[in-house]
């Protein structure tokens, strides 16, 4: 098998390579088979010092196969690393074109952070290399080291701004990469150059670089997506910096056609920028009709580009996404969970008054049918949220708050009960609207309790018993004896937690307040008295209490004064 097959090539090897009389064209044929070997995942340690052996010592082909070997054995930690040190700076002072591409390769993807200095001084002689490959490669390598060792190269940014305006558009194409991270951490530090930027946009876009930069047709497609991520840093929340890039920004739209994967990812970094930057009313407009193609397009990638995109529209202008409202609703149908997931973010952030039982009912209806716990817990938390804030009336509220508490079971997070519970206790600032939002929570609360064989989660019950305990005294037609009852019924399931037996024992407490004529009182006193559970325990031994002393009760229980405090 393979494994036997490659141990018996990795010990002939190891014999071949130790011998004395191996010629460099013999040990190069080797090194390549350990690269092999490497690949298929099999250890091959003994031929790293003579990878960087043959990388010091033979001619330009053995070099060449030396570094590659050395590139695919160590990496930055490895201790054989120290030697190749000396073989780098040697070769990057060659006059070999080769030799100097070699090292500047190998420097830029081994060398830690302690090595740089080292090599550093020699990188940036090479970014006045006459020969634009060199020039190209060394910005590279100073790009790497950027990354892993920032405050080494910090000194050198005048050079980079030459690397910019290079005669060759791959050194250019290069800095690109340093300028992004540069403007990421310090946007205010490279406003000067935004015209450089979109002065290198507009020749992009305008086709004026070689053909051998294009793919399929399209210019440079890759350099217009960085100059587009580089402009919309440089813009954002900056209208004089903005004015300067509307003219190549309207001109990357119109050319910009729908036709092939590259030109989406243009036109998707062009509508970001466009709706990330200071805002112009006719280019939000174009940007949001070349994004309606998108939304409306059969193809997955496309409509997921589409309603990301609309994240970013949102920021700016809601009226716009507004207008495909109905087919963002549609997309909660789609089969692709991701665009799903999209949708119901994106339908969070567009409710409005108008249309937020629309999207509430869609957005329950997802939740229904999900199976996905996380989607499940963060979906509540945003419907009980619009709910709260957007409700056209309290029976609304309720039903949707009910609705929230029943989909989503035990799983919701305990602050959704407490708020709605809160929201009810504190009420607003008209008192007939409070009393009427309480009233209609205990009808609704009652008319749940009256269906048979019916499991409601824990934390619904406990909801029910706490707005039943504290507002049935509104009901003024249903006598407490009767809740009382209802409750008593719900308290022996089996069902039921401890957790909310204790919220439903509260309840009656409370109840109690209002009649004294219960005949389950001997009952529950008798089955709670004595509980294991020692919560229960206490809430028997404060209701056998609280009852026998009618002037405590109405101390320590008063009517409708949940949020007051007592004395």
């Amino acid at each position: 098998d393979e494994e036997k097959l490659i141990k018996k090539e990795l010990a002939a090897l190891k014999e071949q390579v130790s011998a004395p009389s191996i010629s460099l064209k013999q040990m190069r044929e080797c090194l390549v088979r350990l690269i092999y070997c490497e690949m298929l995942g099999y250890e091959a340690s003994f031929g790293y010092i003579h990878a960087i052996k043959l990388a010091q010592q033979g001619s330009l082909m053995e070099k060449r196969v030396g570094y590659l070997a050395v590139s695919l054995f160590l990496n930055e930690s490895h201790q054989l690393l120290l030697l190749l040190v000396n073989t780098v700076l040697k070769d990057l002072q060659s006059t070999n074109l080769l030799e100097v591409c070699m090292a500047l390769t190998v420097a830029s993807q081994l060398f830690p952070p302690e090595m740089i200095p080292a090599v550093l001084p020699l990188v940036e002689e090479k970014l006045q290399h006459s020969k634009e490959i060199i020039r190209r490669k060394a910005v590279l390598a100073l790009y790497k080291f950027y990354l892993i060792a920032p405050n080494q190269v910090q000194h050198i940014h005048d050079k980079f701004r030459k690397a910019l305006c290079d005669r060759d558009p791959g050194v250019m194409a290069a800095s690109l990469h340093i300028y992004l991270l540069l403007i990421k951490e310090n946007p205010g530090g490279y406003k000067d150059l935004t015209g450089s930027f979109v002065t290198i946009l507009k020749q992009v876009v305008g086709g004026k670089l070689a053909v051998d930069f294009n793919y399929h047709s399209v210019p440079a497609p890759w350099l217009q997506i960085q100059l587009l991520r580089i402009l919309r840093l440089l813009g954002k929340d900056d209208p004089i910096t903005s004015e300067q890039m509307y003219d190549v920004l309207d001109e990357s739209l119109r050319r910009a056609e729908i036709n092939h994967n590259i030109t989406y990812a243009i036109l998707f970094e062009c509508i970001q920028t466009v709706y990330t930057i200071h805002p112009k009313a006719d280019l939000m407009e174009k940007a949001a009709k070349c994004n309606g193609k998108f939304i409306l397009s059969p193809k997955n990638n496309l409509k997921y580009l589409g309603l990301k995109a609309l994240t970013y529209v949102i920021q700016q202008d809601l009226n716009l996404v507004l207008q495909h409202q109905m087919t963002i609703i549609e997309c909660l149908d789609h089969p692709d969970p991701i665009i799903k997931r999209e949708t119901l973010e994106l339908l969070y952030r567009i409710t409005n008054a108008q249309n937020v039982t629309v999207i509430v009912q869609k957005l329950l209806e997802y939740l229904r049918e999900s199976k996905d716990e996380y989607v499940t817990i963060s979906l509540v938390g945003k419907v009980a949220e619009l709910a709260e804030k957007y409700a056209p009336n309290n029976e609304w509220f309720v039903q949707t708050m009910n609705a929230v508490f029943a989909v989503g079971g035990d799983m919701i997070p305990s602050d959704i009960p407490s708020n709605f519970l809160r929201l009810l206790a504190e009420g607003f600032d008209d008192e007939v609207e409070d009393k009427q939002l309480r009233l209609y929570a205990v009808n609704s609360y009652l008319a749940l309790l009256e269906k048979d064989q019916v499991q409601y989660p824990q934390k619904f019950l406990q909801v029910m018993s706490w707005v039943l305990g504290e507002y049935s005294y509104l009901k003024t037609e249903t006598k407490p004896e009767d809740i009382i009852e209802k409750l008593h019924l719900l308290l022996r399931k089996s069902s039921v937690s401890l957790e909310t037996k204790a919220w439903i024992l509260s309840a009656i407490t409370k109840l109690f307040r209002l009649t004294l004529n219960a005949k389950v009182l001997l009952e529950i006193l008798k089955s709670y008295g004595n509980s294991m559970d020692s919560c229960l325990r206490q809430c028997s031994f404060e209701l056998k209490r609280l009852v026998e002393n009618r002037e405590i009760m109405n101390t320590v229980l008063p009517l409708d004064a949940s949020c007051d405090d007592i004395v």
